[in-house]
């Protein structure tokens, strides 16, 4: 097959958030299986090219060559030489419906331009929705997209694209589009929506997360439509890339290990509790935060716990970046508990990579979690996650190789934190726990022949087709 990807973010070329991993990894991936793949994305100002400059092709398109795929890179100055990706400390870019609107029109025409017909068009989140709302209206008529059929991956239903109604016009869409039907939602634009109604098939980034966005909790407002659509509507787990995440050959950890031979953890744990200024006690436990600091990922539930926990003997290092109230309140708590609260805020991935090998438990009680690579990242290192029972979480942790918490509340989390360590203590049942989550795997083999099934599905089915 011949398959189109439009995605705003790709690694290792630009990246916020996971979709970045899973743009990055699964164009590979079906490479791997024998399809021909290309991946579309904006050429920001700071583009992350390895090797250096991607080759120019065209005044506005250069490309480069990564895992079998070819990533294109479509220039507007105006448009994309910016600090940031999609806004600035100020907040989002006023004209992000315009950009990326562009980008869209413009990923459509440059695939007439290298002459290739996809099969598949897989568009990813709202900054590329508009593909698949022109591939039904503007593109209906075309000969070149006869054959081409689109899928919509929902990395997060949160973020959907809205805008003012009078922004409409920047769509090139026909006035009539901006309707309940269409792109209208509570009186504004909602991309994303678009995207709902004209792909052909509908895919979320983990099973559990597929079944919660049809609920009104999780839905966003758009649960009706995704529950019009459920018979469209696919959970696929994202794939852990453990050509970058695997202990036994990191080169970014202290000492490699590997389920087997785990005494390597104890070497990374000593290392970094020097390196954080912790206690350099081998007994403590050593639990671990890595993670984006909002509500969402239920910081508010761990920072009322660290005095306490802290004062039981309980050794912590968090890193990442976030709401300030957050950050504000763990710089107290840090403060408040110095030799057992180690608090880093800032984006290292080397020091996230000597988090994972150098820590016993891992916390992410996400409120949701669509879902999540930090839960199979811990667990590849054997360090036993706590989570949340949401999205990805509840379909990759279990009681066979962590602790999974019944609710969300900092009590309830207090509660598993105090069973894990009570198993902590008992090291012959920790490592046999602690073993079974390095043995499992999450792989982007295994998420890419689903997605390879699903393309088949749409295309043998022929609702794509175009006259």
């Amino acid at each position: 097959m011949k398959i189109a990807f439009f995605t705003p973010e790709a690694v290792p070329y630009a990246k916020t958030g996971g979709l970045a991993d899973v743009a990055g990894a699964l164009a590979p991936a079906l490479c791997e299986a024998g399809n021909e793949v290309i991946v579309l994305l904006p050429a920001y100002g700071k583009l992350n090219v390895p090797g250096g400059r991607a080759e120019r092709i065209m005044p506005d398109v250069s490309f480069h060559r990564q895992g079998g795929a070819v990533f294109y890179f479509l220039h507007d100055d105006g448009y994309f030489l910016r600090d940031g990706f999609y806004g600035s400390s100020e907040g989002d870019y006023p004209d992000n419906l315009e950009r990326f609107a562009f980008f869209c029109r413009r990923g459509l025409r440059l695939l007439e331009q290298l002459g290739f017909r996809a099969d598949i068009l897989h568009c990813h989140d709202w900054q590329s929705s508009l593909a698949p709302v022109y591939l039904k209206s503007a593109q209906m008529r075309n000969p070149f997209f006869r054959s081409t059929a689109s899928v919509l991956t929902i990395h997060n239903l949160a973020y959907q694209g809205i805008f003012p109604a009078e922004d409409f016009p920047f769509t090139g869409l026909p006035e009539e589009m901006f309707s309940v039907d269409g792109l209208e939602f509570y009186g504004k634009v909602n991309l994303l929506k678009g995207g709902l109604i004209f792909s052909d098939a509908l895919t979320t980034v983990s099973p559990t997360y597929s079944r919660q966005i049809q609920g009104r909790e999780f839905g966003c407002g758009l649960e009706g439509l995704l529950n019009k659509r459920s018979a469209d509507l696919l959970g696929i787990l994202n794939g852990l890339d453990y050509s970058v995440w695997d202990p036994s050959s990191d080169p970014l950890i202290i000492v490699n290990y590997d389920a087997g031979k785990l005494e390597g953890k104890a070497g990374n744990k000593k290392a970094l509790q020097k390196e954080c200024g912790l206690r350099e006690d081998p007994r403590a436990p050593l639990l671990a935060v890595v993670s984006r600091l909002a509500e969402q990922k239920g910081v508010d539930l761990i920072v009322p716990l660290l005095p306490e926990l802290a004062a039981e003997g309980m050794q912590f290092v968090i890193l990442g970046t976030g709401d300030e109230k957050y950050q504000t309140l763990l710089r107290k708590a840090a403060a408040g508990s110095p030799g057992a609260v180690s608090l880093h805020l800032k984006f290292d991935e080397a020091l996230a990579h000597r988090i994972y090998a150098g820590s016993d438990i891992f916390l992410m009680p996400s409120r949701y979690e669509p879902c999540g690579l930090s839960q199979m990242i811990s667990l590849r290192y054997g360090t036993v996650p706590v989570v949340s029972s949401t999205g990805g979480l509840a379909d990759t942790v279990s009681g066979d190789n962590g602790f999974v918490m019944n609710g969300i509340s900092a009590r309830e989390l207090s509660v598993k934190i105090k069973e894990a360590v009570r198993l902590y203590a008992d090291a012959g049942r920790w490592r046999r726990l602690a073993e079974r989550g390095m043995e499992k795997r999450f792989s982007w083999q295994a998420s890419a022949g689903e997605y390879i099934s699903l393309y088949e599905k749409i295309l043998q089915s022929g609702v794509h087709s175009r006259a």
